[in-house]
């Protein structure tokens, strides 16, 4: 017999026949012994179903636990049949690609790898398949178009020793690959860069050196070696400045930015300049970790200021201090001697007739020269004195701590002899004078400026006392100083009242008798003296700047009436108008000069600017520049006084000069010297050769004009045709003279 699910029973049935008595003996045997029988193969069962139950929770938990593996795994985990189909794929993986596990589950994973990846791919699939883990990286392109970059692993699924297909791990390092990037980036632009950089460490004690790049190698010599472990002031030496140094300590103390300029050294001793910037680096916390400094090497950057910074306080030519050295110079020392009882001394030199040198040995004899008149000045000096050179032959001696005036006049005394002795430049013998004006701080003088010019006006004195003298300031000469701020008060009030006139003297053609133009001069009516020399208040007038104000003036009140003439039908004429060299290199000459050419509708041809050859000398380059700018402007531009200055000839050839106006000094005498006519004869001639028109100042006889129209000249001016004269009568005299081209 067998029972249900449970082992089988066997019973035998013997042959012997039983009978009820003997059965019924048998039978609680028997049913005990079924009993046990039944209750061993139920307890078996029992035990059997709570281990497979057992085994079934097992089983389940593990399966859970390997899907919120799975699920949740923070990197890509897919599942590939031995096809390359995706069976599954987890949240992270559909992050990764943008697609839905609809979307991708059926697909072959080709279908989301680039074709140029589809090579490496496939082996690394066939790898795993073949039952061999499988690590490569991987660059994908998401639903959106952006790109990811993967570390992938590929591994067998082995059930019961065959592979049935593949597991994938797809980790996005995208932001690593970027962060490498950034810092590999970061790291060549330091090795590139031409600026030193050095990375201190902030946490261990001295701050020391853990990174230098090539650049602060180079600039410094030390190799990288020889560099890491140390603190930044082993660059530092003996003339690195203390204050400089403080304020990086102070500032690396809190922890902030700084930089500074210092005198560092290099390996081998050698100074540079290191213009350094120190910024700290913070962790997340907030707490300092490292300082990074960068250093720029700008050595030639001082150095080329600090040669500007020389040439801005020293004369080119001799190396003496120049006007603005001597000034500071000046007010310390004058300071300095209103604080004692002891006398600054103010000698200003000027060296005679060095014109006459330059114009007949040339401009670099002169030079010469001059640089021998400074150093014979310097070999007679005291420590504590100052030598300046003030102009192309004006030198300055400020003597402080004097503890008289003789001390001061019996040195200029003894200079007088020391300059004039002979001076021997390229084998030429040279002897020149100079006469010497004095100042003294005693005179209650507190203003630098106002010492100066009275050591100028005491030189002029003595120049005018024959030269090779010397003079002191007196109250003689200040009554001349208080006329003379008195004429820079009254000069103001004209400029303000509008006291100034302008005259005009025509221009008239030596062939036709035609007046051509007319020259704009300016007139001063003072309301109490009347009249003012223009040789007395324009040459101050330049000295103040008062000029540039009234320059404009005369600019712009000459255009106006010019072109009120013309629209009287008085023809193409054409105005000169002295300028100012002041004027003339102002940084806005040309934009004042449009302005004015468009607010009064002058045509700029009809206007004529007069320049002395001194302009051209001060600063040629800007002459130049401007004259040039000029004649695109279509303004005309002529030399004034020509013949008094020096190499006029020199620019002439490259200058756009239309005219050229005979300075009247050779003028006056033509009728009794024949070397001035022999002069006006060869400027002529030679303006003629260069296309030059030539105008002859100071026309007062009929024998200068025969003269003049016997060499050629084209223009002439001068008393003997008509004076200078205010608008209304210039407009009786061409109406009733009928002289202007109509």
């Amino acid at each position: 017999m067998s029972l249900a699910s449970a082992t089988p029973l066997r019973v035998a049935v013997h042959g012997d026949t039983l009978t009820l008595a003997r059965l019924s003996g048998l039978l609680p045997a028997t049913t005990w012994l079924a009993g046990l029988v039944l209750t061993f193969l139920l307890s078996v069962n029992l035990g059997m179903l709570a281990i497979g139950q057992a085994r079934s929770r097992e089983l389940a938990t593990a399966k859970e636990r390997f899907r919120s593996l799975y699920t949740f795994n923070p990197d890509g985990v897919f599942a590939l049949d031995p096809r390359g189909i995706f069976v599954g794929v987890n949240r992270a993986a559909e992050e990764i690609t943008g697609l839905r596990e609809a979307d991708i589950v059926g697909q072959h994973f080709s279908t989301l790898v680039e074709a140029r990846d589809h090579p490496q791919t496939q082996e690394h699939f066939m790898g795993a398949r073949d039952g061999e883990v499988q690590a490569f990286e991987l660059s994908l392109v998401d639903a959106s178009g952006d790109r990811h970059e993967l570390d992938v692993i590929n591994m067998p699924i082995v059930v019961e020793g065959q592979v049935t297909g593949v597991y994938g791990i797809a980790r996005d390092v995208t932001r690593r690959k970027q962060q490498e990037t950034r810092l590999r980036i970061l790291e060549r632009s330091l090795e590139a860069s031409i600026n030193g950089v050095i990375i201190a460490d902030a946490s261990r004690p001295d701050h020391p050196i853990i990174y230098v790049n090539a650049a602060f190698m180079r600039i410094s010599g030390y190799s990288r070696e020889e560099a890491l472990g140390h603190n930044c002031r082993f660059l530092q030496g003996p003339d690195t400045d203390p204050a400089a140094v403080d304020r990086l300590r102070q500032a690396l103390a809190e922890e902030r930015e700084v930089q500074a300029t210092l005198r560092n050294y290099r390996k081998d001793g050698s100074p540079f300049w290191n213009d350094l910037f120190i910024s700290p680096v913070k962790d997340l916390s907030g707490a300092v970790t490292h300082y990074v400094g960068v250093q720029n090497d700008i050595s030639q950057n001082r150095d080329y200021e600090d040669r500007l910074a020389y040439h801005a306080s020293h004369d080119a030519l001799t190396g003496l201090a120049n006007r603005s050295l001597l000034e500071d110079r000046l007010r310390h020392d004058l300071i300095l001697a209103g604080h004692s009882e002891r006398l600054l001394a103010v000698l200003l030199f000027d060296v005679d007739d060095l014109n006459t040198i330059n114009d007949s040995l040339g401009h670099a004899i002169g030079d010469r020269l001059l640089v021998e008149v400074a150093r014979r000045l310097r070999d007679e000096l005291r420590t504590l004195d100052t030598l300046a050179r003030l102009g192309s032959d004006e030198f300055v001696v400020l003597m402080p701590d004097l503890e008289s005036e003789e001390a001061a006049l019996a040195f200029a005394d003894s200079l007088l002899g020391i300059l004039s002795r002979p001076y021997c430049i390229e084998e030429e013998e040279l002897v020149v004078t100079v006469s010497i004006g004095l100042s003294f701080s005693a005179d209650g003088v507190d203003d630098p400026t106002t010492l100066l010019q009275q050591a100028d006006l005491a030189m002029r004195r003595a120049k005018k006392l024959g030269r090779n003298t010397c003079r002191t300031y007196t109250s003689e000469i200040d009554t001349q100083v208080s006329q003379r701020l008195a004429l820079r008060r009254d000069m103001q009030a004209a400029i303000e009242g509008r006291q100034f006139e302008l005259h005009y003297q025509p221009l008239v053609c030596a062939r036709s008798a035609r007046v051509t133009g007319f020259e704009a001069l300016l007139r001063w009516r003072h309301p109490v003296h009347g009249y003012v020399s223009p040789g007395v208040f324009i040459p101050l007038a330049e000295e103040t700047g008062q000029i540039v104000p009234i320059s404009e003036w005369v600019l712009e009140r000459a255009c106006r009436d010019l072109s009120d003439l013309r629209c009287q039908g008085f023809g193409e004429l054409r105005v000169a108008v002295n300028l100012s060299p002041l004027q003339f290199q102002r940084p806005g000459f040309l934009d004042t000069l449009s302005r004015i050419l468009a607010s009064s509708g002058l045509p700029a041809r009809c206007l004529e600017l007069e320049l002395t050859e001194g302009i051209l000398l001060e600063d040629t380059e800007l002459a130049i520049e401007r004259l040039f700018a000029l004649q695109e402007m279509g303004i005309g531009a002529s030399i004034d006084d020509f013949g008094t200055g020096y190499s006029s000839l020199s620019y002439l050839k490259h200058l756009p000069i239309g005219k050229l106006k005979i300075d009247r000094s050779f003028v006056q005498e033509l009728a009794s010297s024949e070397r001035d006519v022999d002069i006006v004869s060869g400027i002529i001639a030679m303006a003629h050769r260069l296309g030059l028109t030539v105008v002859a100042e100071g026309v007062e006889n009929e024998k200068q004009r025969r003269i003049l129209e016997d060499q050629g000249c084209d223009l002439y001016q001068g008393f003997l045709f008509a004076r200078p004269m205010p608008l209304g009568s210039l407009q009786a005299f061409l109406e009733n003279g009928c002289l202007a081209a109509r």
